[in-house]
């Protein structure tokens, strides 16, 4: 039995519930007997009773993807998708990733941690730079400061105490996804404006070429920069890598922005897609997800 984990606390709740209800679905088509989990606070006691062979996580954000569920998993012994504790925190922790990635020759943004309060008062970066927390996904909470902008952002209220601030990277939204160790290939996001919560799951919010209409040594590198991210995190199972590339640049405008241990897996999202460009379908992806379910690393 497979115990499909989706919902959650996590401000990718509504996120969460598609991707889950997709893969389970896609899971019963291929044969498998699945139940699915809304996860809350008695998650522990519920897996207890189901007693499932493998956990599915579909869950996105904090709390499911960075690392707490996964060491629930761990202590209960049972295997599940995706990264482990260790390497799902570090991803989700997008400073530390970075400076993972720096040590391991991936070219990044400059970045820092600062308070909100400082944000709020002071260009602590000369524009155009980027705001967003440091641990949340899916372009939640993100703040574009603009070239030339005479003030500060104006946070939301509620916004976390510390936030991530990053210069900005301009050029095209390209990712890679990583199914065990082979790199998929790269697909180019096309959108009006920023690749914004909206345009990553919203219908018609975003346009994905795949593959991506780029010269062949930039294709090369987004594959070698997504398996180096992928190792260098200590991921396991399927992630996806996303990089801004300045063409004018060439090689020298690619940049890794972030690694994503989890990636959605709705009717707009881009692993599947590009599995399928590789030939593999979504239930098959599902499928080779829960075969590679581990309670290791």
């Amino acid at each position: 039995m497979v115990a499909v984990l989706m919902g959650g606390p996590s401000a990718e709740r509504e996120v969460s519930l598609s991707t889950g209800r997709e893969c389970a679905a896609a899971l019963r088509d291929e044969g498998y007997t699945v139940v699915e989990v809304d996860a809350g606070p008695d998650l522990c006691a519920r897996l207890e009773q189901i007693k499932p062979d493998v956990a599915f996580n579909a869950l996105h954000g904090r709390w499911g993807e960075d690392g707490c569920v996964q060491g629930i998993l761990e202590w209960l012994r049972i295997p599940y998708t995706h990264s482990g504790v260790l390497a799902s925190a570090l991803a989700m922790d997008k400073e530390r990733a970075k400076a993972a990635f720096r040590t391991a020759g991936l070219p990044v943004a400059k970045s820092g941690l600062w308070p909100a309060e400082t944000i709020q008062r002071r260009h602590v970066m000369e524009p155009p730079y980027v705001v967003k927390p440091y641990n949340e996904g899916s372009s939640v909470g993100v703040y574009i400061v603009a070239e030339g902008a005479n003030t500060p952002p104006k946070l939301a209220e509620g916004s976390p105490d510390v936030m991530m601030v990053e210069e900005y990277v301009p050029g095209r939204e390209l990712t890679t996804t990583v199914v065990g160790d082979r790199a998929l290939g790269v697909t180019e996001i096309i959108t009006d404006g920023w690749y914004d919560y909206h345009a990553k799951y919203a219908e018609g919010g975003s346009r994905h070429v795949v593959p991506a209409e780029i010269p062949q040594e930039i294709t090369l590198y987004c594959l070698d920069y997504a398996l180096t991210a992928h190792d260098v995190l200590g991921c396991r199972g399927v992630s996806r890598t996303d990089f801004r590339w300045d063409e004018t640049r060439g090689l020298d405008g690619l940049i890794v922005i972030e690694t994503n241990t989890q990636p959605g897996m709705t009717p707009t999202s881009l692993a599947p897609e590009q599995a399928a460009a590789a030939g593999m379908t979504f239930g098959q992806l599902c499928a080779w997800m829960v075969e590679d379910a581990s309670c290791n690393r």
